[in-house]
């Protein structure tokens, strides 16, 4: 009895988040703080070998037939999947996280990093066919939708103010770590 409570109580734990997306409140070495969007502080050891890229806008003209892209979906009125934004990956991220997945910027909500296979062009936006190994999506993209790209960027761009999503995990003492950041660049923050 006594092990069947005990997995019924960690099976109602709250799941271990991943991301943390906010502003960067200190930095100090090798820890940065992040105020999540929530409003609560986390501390986030940065790994030796941490990946920083910058965000900066893009244009939905600068996505063409055989680009890499992500793309969060919320499903439309009519079932569709609605993009929410759209990232092109520079070529040298091509393949990263490929797939379709759920995703966790807004309920309801799933991530896809595929290659656009098709795209048309109509009065109301554009709808984008996007392939993965395993599958495809239709995806309408309106001409409000935010759409940026990732430039290299540098562990220096982590100061008070910037806007960040980070990768993390949680350590066996409970604290969180990250090797992989995203920063907004001229006031973008990342919309991912």
């Amino acid at each position: 009895m006594l092990a069947s409570t005990s997995l019924f109580a960690l099976a109602q734990q709250a799941p271990v988040p991943t991301r943390v997306r906010g502003t960067v409140e200190t930095s100090d070495g090798d820890m940065i703080t992040v105020k999540s969007r929530a409003g609560e502080d986390v501390r986030l050891h940065m790994t030796g070998d941490l990946r920083v890229v910058g965000v900066v806008k893009a244009q939905l003209a600068d996505v063409k037939v055989g680009s890499f892209i992500g793309v969060t979906t919320l499903p439309g009125p009519d079932g569709a999947p609605k993009a929410v934004e759209v990232h092109i990956f520079p070529e040298n991220m091509r393949g990263t996280g490929e797939g379709s997945r759920p995703w966790d910027l807004k309920p309801n909500s799933s991530m896809t990093n595929a290659t656009v296979s098709e795209s048309v062009v109509s009065n109301d936006g554009h709808t984008l066919l996007v392939k993965y190994k395993g599958g495809e999506k239709k995806v309408d993209v309106t001409p409000e939708t935010p759409v940026v790209t990732f430039v290299p960027g540098d562990k220096s761009e982590l100061k008070p103010g910037a806007k960040v999503i980070a990768f993390m995990k949680q350590l066996p003492d409970g604290s969180f770590e990250t090797s992989r950041v995203s920063v907004g660049r001229d006031g973008i923050t990342p919309p991912m």
